[in-house]
């Protein structure tokens, strides 16, 4: 029997039992793999068993006693997940998250997403109401979804296993590119960007890579069944990907205060999420907010027009005038050009 075939059979077995299943009960199941010496029908089924726990099969032996026989037995309530017992328009939202992830071109673990979403099809039936919701998921780079897409399988394969890559990375910040070791902790999908974070053996330290400037990628494939790494306790993903531009970590954080009046003033939550707001007046809210990026913050407070202004500190308007005067640098007319109205 093909060795995929003989686990596969006996998990099947493993689950049916209501008992624990002694060696000798497996022997007569499996009496051409588990035949021949004992020795070497041991040997089989330790590779077998090992591989199982391996693969987070809830295997265990247990010890009789004078109700129960010794035997291997399967932990249920470890094997199946609990119900997840969500409501219909939570189903929804669900399966229009899933649905935009599978249409954005460059998502990894399609296969698997799209068996999940058949699923959910199935078990809902006609009961499964349409999400009043927009989803855009985009990856953000025209033309590369296929070169994403197939880097993102590689490193999602590379995540799961715990095993090291090398990148030849394009950094936005300076020409050329670098090689790179990376340990890969996780991926995240940002305003349609999506990026890798992991420990980078060239820079010693935590870093946040970009999927569609990796020009090359490889993955380790030494000793694929054992790990390269483990993940530091507590590691999160959400505090190494910013979700807007001045939560990029190119700088400490530095506490910024906005006044934002008009219209924005009304939307101060919703554009500047977590930011502590406080009402100084009629129709004008003060805003707070740690940043580690100020150009980020700058060209967005800028695109806000005159009804967000920056009040401090002092280095972050200084660099808000710069960049509002090097804007108008760029636009002024040039002597002798004709300006149409």
């Amino acid at each position: 029997m093909d060795r995929t075939e003989r686990i596969l059979d006996l998990v099947a077995l493993l689950l049916d039992a209501r008992e624990p299943i002694s060696w000798a009960e497996l022997r007569e199941h499996f009496p051409a793999d588990y035949g021949g010496s004992d020795d070497a029908a041991e040997r089989k089924f330790e590779r077998d068993k090992a591989e199982l726990v391996e693969l987070g099969f809830p295997l265990s032996y247990v010890q009789g006693d004078d109700e129960r026989r010794d035997g291997y037995l399967v932990d249920r309530n470890v094997y199946y997940l609990p119900e997840a017992d969500l409501t219909k328009e939570e189903l929804a939202v669900l399966y229009a998250a899933g649905s935009a992830a599978l249409a954005s071109g460059a998502f990894p673990g399609r296969d698997d997403l799209a068996h999940a979403l058949r699923k959910i099809g199935f078990f809902a039936g006609e009961s499964l109401p349409t999400p009043r919701v927009r989803m855009e998921l985009g990856t953000g780079q025209e033309g590369q979804e296929k070169e994403v897409s197939a880097r993102l399988e590689q490193l999602w394969d590379a995540c799961s296993a715990h095993k090291w890559v090398q990148l030849t990375y394009g950094s936005p910040r300076k020409d050329g590119v670098t090689e790179r070791r990376v340990d890969p902790y996780g991926l995240a999908l940002r305003r349609g960007v999506w990026t890798l974070v992991g420990y980078c053996h060239l820079r010693q330290g935590l870093r946040t890579f970009h999927v569609h400037r990796i020009r090359e990628l490889k993955v380790n494939t030494a000793r694929p069944r054992t790990p390269d790494f483990e993940v530091p306790a507590g590691f999160s993903l959400d505090a190494h990907v910013a979700y807007f531009p001045w939560q990029y970590r190119f700088h400490e954080p530095l506490e910024v205060t906005l006044q934002l009046t008009g219209p924005q003033a009304s939307r101060a939550g919703s554009l500047f999420p977590g930011a502590a707001l406080e009402p100084v007046g009629e129709g004008v809210v003060r805003a707070r907010f740690p940043v580690t990026f100020l150009d980020g913050l700058a060209r967005f407070v800028l695109s806000l027009g005159s009804d967000c202004r920056m009040e401090g500190p002092p280095e972050a308007r200084e660099r808000l005038e710069h960049m509002a005067a090097n804007i108008l640098a760029k636009h002024a007319p040039v002597e002798g050009q004709r300006v149409s109205a």
